[in-house]
């Protein structure tokens, strides 16, 4: 169970801090800033810089803590805000992901509320430290209060209409 958990941290940890390179810097194939500022604007969302180095750094951080284990339910809480963003981006798509729909961030989700309820296994820094098992109460809060952040960041900083006005001009470019 051990390696399984590790795997599973390993794998998942590393695409989430990987994703939060791209929206801050050229690396593994990102845009930059810059183009992680657009995507947020494209998408409805205000703040500029600030969207992308928060929504980046929040990815980065939850993911390395994710593979490291360390503090378990509190990265997994972090990934699953940050997913249930991105989830609500793709929600008017539907869900399967060849049509840009929400399945990979549901699956993300769905990964870190599974580590959060089993800890991060024997093989991690939470346990180095003698920090797991964590309390059960401490995994319900973090997979209830992890996906409520990111609909509530949804609901502060998106502009619906600017998302439509975005999207009217993205259809006129095709």
């Amino acid at each position: 169970m051990d390696a399984g958990l590790l795997v599973l941290r390993l794998v998942v940890g590393l695409l989430i801090a990987g994703h939060g390179v791209q929206k801050v810097s050229h690396l593994l194939g990102g845009n930059g800033l810059a183009g992680g500022t657009e995507e947020f604007r494209r998408d409805g969302f205000r703040g500029g810089p600030l969207t992308a180095i928060a929504a980046g750094a929040s990815q980065i951080g939850a993911g390395l803590f994710l593979t490291a284990g360390l503090l378990t339910p509190l990265a997994a809480m972090a990934a699953m805000g940050v997913m249930t963003v991105a989830g609500t981006v793709k929600w008017p798509k539907g869900l399967w992901v060849q049509n840009d729909g929400y399945e990979y961030p549901l699956v993300l989700v769905a990964v870190c509320a599974a580590l959060a309820l089993t800890g991060p296994g024997r093989w991690s820094v939470d346990d180095a430290l003698g920090l797991t098992p964590w309390p059960v109460w401490v995994a319900v809060a973090a997979i209830l209060v992890g996906p409520l952040s990111g609909l509530l960041t949804r609901a502060v900083l998106h502009r619906p209409a600017a998302a439509a006005e975005g999207n009217r001009y993205a259809r006129a470019a095709d």
